[in-house]
């Protein structure tokens, strides 16, 4: 659930999870139309017979799931918003480690946190958020990030 914060209580949000989203299916008709996208035919994307040996089934790319980190909490409408947005950017990443693939027909989902609300220029916020994207039955994350969004007031 989309959480509407006042600037005055940024530094109440700092350290809370944001929002968990609802588990999704990754299937391999959405891979295969991000490794057309990307240029990316690895064979342990695209071709079952070739990744069984190693994976024991196709995976998503690993910025595949990462894009998800943007798509998931807006088409969810999850996430932290300061009252009186006009818009929010993607301004880049601080960090990404890859931890367990995502095997074709996983579940997942995305969990958010606030790590840092600072505001740059007068009604400019740089945020600072840990993304943990969850794969269904594993123990280890898919990944965990921390991604940087520029807030417009």
């Amino acid at each position: 659930m989309l959480k509407i914060i006042k600037p005055s209580e940024i530094d109440s949000v700092i350290g809370t999870e944001t929002g968990v989203s609802e588990w999704i299916t990754i299937d391999q008709e959405q891979i295969n139309k991000f490794a057309e996208a990307t240029l990316d035919n690895q064979f342990i994307h695209v071709d079952p017979e070739a990744a069984k040996p190693i994976f024991g089934s196709t995976i998503a790319h690993g910025f595949l799931s990462l894009s998800l980190a943007a798509g998931i909490p807006i088409s969810q409408g999850m996430g932290l918003v300061i009252e009186g947005m006009k818009m929010g950017l993607n301004y880049g990443l601080d960090k990404v480690r890859f931890l367990s693939p995502v095997p074709v027909g996983s579940e997942v989902r995305i969990r958010t946190e606030c790590m840092d609300i600072t505001e740059k220029n007068p009604g400019q916020f740089l945020a600072k958020t840990k993304v943990t994207m969850e794969i269904k039955g594993v123990e280890k994350p898919a990944y965990i990030a921390e991604t940087l969004s520029m807030y417009i007031l």
